[in-house]
């Protein structure tokens, strides 16, 4: 069986705008008083929705954590509406799996709208056949529903598709949904908890690209 589909996370990954989120997170916070503790990071990335605003109202101490998010997404737009950082080997491995005929989607838990300005803005749009957003699916990252509807978007079925992710809840997503998980962590580095749930884990996707040419020739054999 070969692998047919790529589905990649967004933020952290493709581009280097997770830490304009934390960024924003902790100027909100100091606005507010509050001091964020060290389990923040790991536990707000690749969240979206109702997920998201439990994470804030626990660390924000809040009732509501509506209002938080909305401020630190108007303040993100803002700021990526005058440039998109991208990651060390997005063209690359994009080039690459292009060529080899894979079917390439996005898999974020950013708004549709944001993510597909960031990757216009990024000059990477034309690379995906879909974009999914978290507002799309039921259940969030960790839930892989994310994942199987990008899967079922490229006509692929899950165990054919790898997931590239710099998240621990983006990780469980994707091997939940049944890919092949590589993880190529961004601000947080991974924890020994989830290298079960990981095939391959990357400095970089330059490196990344290296390791599944391999995993695909592999396959062939």
């Amino acid at each position: 069986m070969e692998y047919k589909g790529a589905i990649f996370d967004m933020d952290g990954l493709l581009l280097d705008t997770e830490r304009i989120y934390q960024q924003i997170w902790q100027e909100i916070a100091g606005e507010r008083g509050v001091k964020l503790d060290s389990g923040f990071v790991n536990a707000i990335s690749g969240t979206n929705g109702q997920h998201m605003c439990r994470v804030i109202e626990r660390y924000y101490h809040v009732p509501d954590g509506t209002v938080i998010v909305d401020e630190c997404m108007g303040r993100v737009r803002k700021r990526l509406s005058v440039h998109v950082p991208v990651k060390q080997g997005v063209h690359e491995i994009l080039d690459f799996f292009r060529k080899r005929n894979v079917r390439i989607a996005v898999a974020s838990s950013t708004a549709a709208g944001q993510i597909e300005s960031n990757l216009r803005m990024a000059g990477i749009r034309g690379y995906f056949a879909a974009v999914v957003s978290g507002a799309e699916v039921k259940r969030g990252k960790p839930e892989p529903d994310i994942f199987l509807l990008a899967a079922d978007r490229i006509g692929c079925r899950p165990v054919e598709c790898f997931v590239f992710e710099d998240s621990e809840n983006g990780i469980r997503a994707g091997y939940a949904a049944g890919c092949t998980t590589v993880m190529v962590p961004d601000i947080v580095r991974a924890s020994s908890d989830i290298l079960p749930y990981c095939t391959k884990i990357c400095q970089n996707l330059l490196q990344a690209q290296k390791e599944i040419e391999e995993m695909m020739d592999d396959r062939k054999k």
